[in-house]
């Protein structure tokens, strides 16, 4: 359920579940963070794309699975943190919607890239569990502790224009993937350590 796809120097993770709006199971949550994971470690990798089949980014944690515990499972805190600490450009290029747990690794991504339609949100207000810990910071640092507030605690769904104006996403796209290959190419034709030096410094 989660496809990976290598274009030179450009890796491509896919989140293929559409059936089920793409909701994330424990499997699909370690198998992502070992696709990270790898091509973090690969030589030959210079840029990221995560996104999603279908018309959902993810809808976050399967329902039945969270209810099992997954909700407060630490595997959601191995996938951000291997894409915050990826010495790749990370790009989330989101395809539709992204709800729940989901939006850690969106947030863990350098960039992020949605199609206009799509919407953002973080329930956890409602259904009684904590944001995952990196969350709240990676929410504040990008859209402001007041904006963070709404969406973690106010529950709010943000719709992908009001997500680029506040900072919460950075271009709109009818095809985020392709925008996403875009903007990485630069970083795709670049050495390995000059995208990861660059990164350092910013």
């Amino acid at each position: 359920m989660i496809d990976v796809a290598t274009d030179g120097s450009l890796r491509v993770l896919t989140i293929n579940r559409p059936e089920k709006a793409n909701s994330l199971t424990r499997e699909m949550l370690v198998a992502l963070g070992d696709a990270v994971v790898a091509a973090n470690t690969d030589d030959s990798v210079r840029a990221l794309v995560l996104t999603g089949a279908g018309k959902v980014f993810s809808a976050g944690a399967d329902l039945e699975a969270a209810r099992a515990g997954l909700a407060v499972d630490t595997i959601w805190e191995r996938l951000s943190g291997a894409i915050a600490s990826s010495p790749l450009l990370t790009i989330a290029a989101l395809n539709g919607t992204a709800a729940g747990g989901a939006l850690g690794m969106v947030l863990a991504c350098d960039l992020r890239i949605a199609e206009p339609s799509a919407k953002v949100f973080y329930p956890v207000m409602k259904l009684g569990f904590l944001p995952q810990p990196s969350d709240p910071a990676r929410l504040t640092a990008l859209v402001g502790p007041a904006r963070a507030k709404l969406i973690l605690m106010g529950g709010q769904k943000i719709e992908a224009p009001e997500a680029l104006a506040m900072g919460l996403v950075d271009r709109l796209s009818d095809d985020p993937v392709a925008e996403a290959r875009k903007i990485a190419a630069d970083a795709v034709g670049a050495d390995r350590e000059h995208v990861s030096v660059i990164k350092a410094m910013l």
